[in-house]
């Protein structure tokens, strides 16, 4: 099913949004397509409605409807609660509350509407996903027209609003993405991904960096960090105080990370074993061979905790077993529930991405980076489209968001596998796939680990997180431990100890004898609530397996590995096309 453009579709809407007639014509038992975009859907899909179902809502919505024009009839505002209508602009002009309260009220129905569908149940997340789009999209306070507080600072700028909006819309458009951020007031190297530190490696997939010590003593073992392979590393080292690779290293662990190069014309053909054994495999290679110990502290993050599970798993069907400990920060390994992103997959559009990129090719970051801010619309994408372009504000700095619009590309066979076999078939943990030569038995990889997730997570649930803990240290109930913090996908990661904002869950029970799976749900009713950073209980975990104290090395490498260039390196300064 191909999702809809909201942009494209918003602008012919807009003038139908308080005309009920328009709207009636969505409760129509077969609904002409070319009005109705959710009857063009439900047509594809082969999916309908039962008419009894549709003419129930057909009437509330009409009853609904005509209690909201007579309270407008005689003077009573309607009461609008969502936060993009409460402003006195929109409580204190009758017609934009009505407008804000119709819009409201015809999203209402919608989503009802969708519930009433008749089809399979990824089918039907992908209509209430597309649904959400025009709904979104819709909003009366996304246009001009419809908007008091862009038509109030355009009067009282005497509309040079207008003309800022005008000048930050093409200045966008030539960049390429929205400004979520003012992009002037960072730079990679300068204020942010500023920890200390030398790049000691590097090939065609990744430069590995050092970071000088910060304390007089450091763990014996070191800490290998590996990032998403979809995002710049620094995500994880943004300025000093919200820094994780900073607050590891000033935990008292010797730090290395991988940073992966953006992906040019060069790295078409590169793939997920690539990844795997010459990414994660050489890196902790290199990273043993400088420190001079065989067992280290591994961190992944997102995709990076996948590739760093399926390379340890690689390694133990080698007999190798380098992690003393690792940790997964918001990680799949099983991919049964992907959520919302499982819209963006099924057979027909892997297997289109799987011709189009069978002869090799890259992904654009820019096409990623619009499936995620998707994701999340009115926060990634209306907000800054009201902000910017109707009222012509220049957005704030923000490093999160400035890092959001610093996309990456990746290779076209690399995402492919990755779609395939993860997302489509969730054939990683079943110990049948097969990676750099080895069949990937995730249950062989012998070392302790902390999970972490999100519970606002769109992007891995934190239910989905959890199940690492069922397929790790099957039988070692007491090897596993979960953590569950406040917020999304990154916020919630990066919750600076320093700060010590929001909270997290943590239940450490042992299961209960004879019970060989833990359930998410059961684990949160059992959880206790803890005020401040996550941060702190990861750093004893890291501690109880980092190895006696000793002296810090005095340099960054050895004599085989010479230090290259400064932290944070070339390759994360690459911009994608």
């Amino acid at each position: 099913m191909n999702l809809p453009d909201p942009q494209a579709i918003a602008n012919a809407w807009m003038s139908q949004m308080s005309d009920p007639a328009q709207w009636q014509s969505w409760f129509n038992l077969a609904p002409s397509t070319e009005a109705n975009p959710l009857a063009a859907m439900m047509q594809e899909v082969g999916a309908s409605v039962k008419p009894e179902a549709m003419e129930a809502l057909k009437n509330q919505y009409l009853q609904d409807f005509g209690q909201l024009w007579q309270d407008v009839m005689a003077g009573k505002a309607p009461a609008v609660s969502d936060r993009r209508f409460t402003s006195p602009a929109w409580q204190g002009n009758p017609m934009s509350t009505f407008n804000a309260a119709s819009y409201l009220l015809n999203a209402k129905f919608l989503n009802a509407m969708v519930d009433t569908v008749e089809t399979t149940p990824q089918q039907k997340q992908k209509i209430r996903f597309a649904v959400q789009q025009i709904i979104d999209a819709m909003s009366p306070a996304n246009f001009l027209a419809t908007n008091p507080e862009a038509q109030q600072k355009l009067i009282e700028t005497k509309g040079e609003s207008l003309t800022k909006g005008l000048a930050n819309m093409l200045a966008d458009m030539n960049k390429g993405h929205i400004s979520l951020s003012d992009e002037s007031a960072f730079e990679v190297g300068r204020n942010l991904a500023t920890t200390p530190g030398s790049v000691v490696f590097e090939n065609e997939l990744f430069q590995l960096i050092q970071y000088a010590p910060l304390t007089p003593t450091v763990h014996q073992r070191p800490l290998l960090m590996v990032p998403p392979c979809i995002n710049k590393f620094y995500i994880l080292d943004l300025q000093p105080e919200n820094s994780l690779v900073r607050y590891a290293v000033e935990q008292g662990n010797t730090v290395f990370l991988i940073s992966w190069r953006n992906p040019d014309k060069s790295m078409t053909g590169t793939t997920w074993d690539d990844y795997v054994q010459d990414g994660v495999i050489e890196a902790i290679k290199v990273t043993q061979e400088i420190s001079g110990q065989q067992q280290l502290n591994m961190l992944g993050f997102c995709v990076g905790g996948t590739l760093v599970s399926t390379a340890l798993a690689v390694l133990a069907a080698r007999d190798q077993h380098p992690a003393s400990s690792l940790t997964l920060l918001t990680t799949f390994l099983d991919f049964a529930d992907t959520g919302v992103l499982s819209v963006f997959v099924d057979e027909t559009q892997v297997a289109l991405r799987e011709q189009q990129f069978r002869d090799g090719g890259l992904m654009p970051g820019r096409d990623l980076a619009s499936t995620f801010s998707s994701l999340r619309p009115n926060d990634l994408v209306w907000n800054y489209v009201q902000s910017n372009y109707l009222k012509g504000n220049e957005p704030p700095p923000f490093d999160l968001l400035y890092w959001n619009s610093d996309s990456t590309n990746l290779p076209g066979p690399m995402f492919c596998w990755y779609l395939r076999n993860t997302y489509l078939e969730n054939k990683l943990k079943t110990g049948k796939l097969k990676v750099a030569g080895e069949v990937v038995d995730l249950t062989a990889i012998q070392a302790p680990v902390f999970i972490y997730g999100s519970r606002e997570d769109h992007i891995v649930p934190w239910t989905s997180a959890f199940e690492s803990i069922n397929i790790l240290n099957p039988g070692k109930a007491k090897a596993n431990r979960f953590v569950l913090g406040a917020s999304g996908h990154i916020a919630g990661v990066i919750n600076s100890a320093a700060k010590n904002k929001r909270s997290y869950w943590v239940n450490d029970a042992a299961l209960p004898r004879g019970s060989k799976r833990q359930d998410a749900e059961k684990w949160l009713a059992g959880a206790t609530e803890v005020p401040g950073s996550w941060w702190p209980q990861w750093a004893e975990f890291l501690a109880s397996h980092g190895g006696k104290a000793v002296k810090p090395k005095a340099k960054a490498g050895n004599t085989r590995y010479q230090p290259i260039e400064p932290a944070p390196g070339r390759y994360v300064k690459a911009k994608a096309d």
